[in-house]
């Protein structure tokens, strides 16, 4: 155990500001987290353990380190944040907010760690004119065939690694070349059961633009009013993971002020590290006088899609899907959020689709915001071993709820095989057992239909 007695303290510990001591008191140092983590079982280190960094969370916090120590910012910032520890922990250590206020004083110890969270998410996620015109650039890329053309060609790992590697991780995009922006109000098939606003995203707009459209095309199906305020943003997860909480903090307010005046029942989302974050909001604006209470509001009325789907009685899918699929528990899903069961709900109403459960499904995959880009040398075994448990199940369809696990996935296909594997989100399997696009342009008339003649 850790002694509570006095030690002299650095002139002033920037870290007393951002965490309360009682949540380092709640580890007990038992090491049931252990086998949970990745980066123990990976590099066997106790410092790269929960319960280590714990430890020296609390030795920076009785100033007896630096918050500025190499080796103290390197085993924090070597963490995935999968929150697999917080699943084994039987005292409820809240380890996500630890690490992250640990974080939020200690700057990044790799170059690349810096240049990406400062420069990449502070400057382009942070301005949505920006993200477009990445997200076009993304796409035009892959659509013109230049993409493959640099695959081929080798020249990029070649000549500049760093970028080649990055380039690895760009999943097949989404959508069309020019993105169809999702409709501000979406009205409900049917009789309104619900209210829904829709987190739309950073990345999933410009990237999975087809999941988003099959998203509202569900949740209509289903009775939802769908609502989706231009004014929302990024969520600022990837900010908080890296240790920028006041950006996190600022795109936190933006997304409270455009959903707070709509009247909803329910705010979706159906990316699993921007649910969590989102309903973290109460705790991450608990110190500001203006929004504490907004936010707590906010985050108490966030739920991922499958969640909502799942607490509906579905209207039974007509048309078979005939696949054999298994189910990748996203870490801030499953560990983050506790939904587990939903998702699988929403897969089992689907007539003809076979699911197949992988061994340690909810092990993280790697990709852990941009863990995998920061720290490949630690992501890219996780990696495969997350390949070896695919392959074992037979399936060649994946369903992810977390794009940087779809990616990751992807990329991971490609170097391990198998080559031919699918990722898809559980609402794009739902929306095809409905008839996709086409089943749904047909609804809309017939509403719209009933509409006019309605007296």
């Amino acid at each position: 155990m850790i002694e509570d007695a006095p030690h002299p303290a650095l002139p002033f510990n920037p870290l007393h500001a951002v965490l309360d001591k009682g949540l380092l008191k709640q580890c007990v140092h038992c090491g049931l987290c252990l086998d949970a983590c990745p980066t123990y079982r990976l590099l066997g280190h106790e410092a790269d353990s929960p319960r280590g960094r714990i430890f020296q969370v609390r030795q920076v916090y009785e100033g007896r380190i630096s918050p500025d120590d190499r080796d103290f910012r390197t085993h924090i910032y070597a963490c995935l944040d999968c929150r697999a520890c917080q699943t084994a922990c039987p005292s409820g250590v809240q380890y996500g907010q630890i690490v992250e206020a640990a974080r939020a004083v200690a700057e990044p110890p790799r170059p690349a760690e810096r240049t990406v969270a400062r420069l990449v998410l502070g400057t382009v996620f942070t301005r949505k004119p920006l993200l477009e015109v990445l997200g076009f650039g993304a796409r035009l890329y892959q659509r013109s065939g230049l993409q493959a053309l640099v695959r081929r060609s080798g020249l990029l790992d070649a000549a500049l690694p760093a970028l080649g590697m990055i380039e690895r991780q760009l999943a097949p995009v989404h959508g069309s070349l020019v993105r169809r922006p999702l409709p501000t109000v979406q009205p409900a098939i049917g009789a309104r059961r619900l209210r829904v606003g829709l987190i739309e995203g950073c990345v999933m707009p410009q990237l999975f633009s087809d999941t988003n459209w099959a998203t509202i095309r569900v949740l209509a199906v289903n009775g939802c009013e769908v609502v989706v305020p231009p004014a929302q943003g990024c969520c600022g997860a990837l900010h908080a993971h890296t240790g920028d909480p006041d950006s996190a903090r600022a795109l936190a307010r933006r997304n409270v002020d455009a959903f707070e005046p709509l009247d909803l029942d329910v705010i979706a989302v159906n990316a699993a590290g921007c649910g969590s974050a989102l309903k973290e909001y109460g705790h991450l604006l608990a110190g500001d006088p203006a929004y504490a209470a907004r936010a707590a509001a906010f985050a108490a009325r966030v739920r991922d899609v499958s969640e909502v789907l799942a607490s509906l009685d579905l209207l039974p899918p007509t048309q078979a899907v005939p696949l054999t699929v298994t189910y990748q528990d996203a870490c801030h899903l499953a560990h983050g959020q506790g939904v587990r069961l939903q998702p699988r709900k929403v897969l089992g109403s689907i007539p003809g689709l076979k699911l197949v459960e992988m061994q340690e499904s909810d092990t993280c995959c790697g990709s852990a915001g941009i863990y995998n880009l920061t720290h490949p040398d630690i992501a890219e075994p996780i990696l495969k071993a997350k390949m070896q448990s695919i392959r074992a199940t037979g399936a060649h369809t994946v369903v992810a709820s977390n794009p940087g696990c779809s990616m990751q996935i992807a990329a991971g296909a490609q170097r391990y095989g198998p080559e031919d594997l699918q990722v898809v989100h559980v609402v794009e399997l739902l929306d095809r057992a409905y008839g996709g696009a086409a089943a749904w342009r047909r609804a809309r008339q017939r509403q719209t239909k009933r509409d006019a003649n309605a007296p």
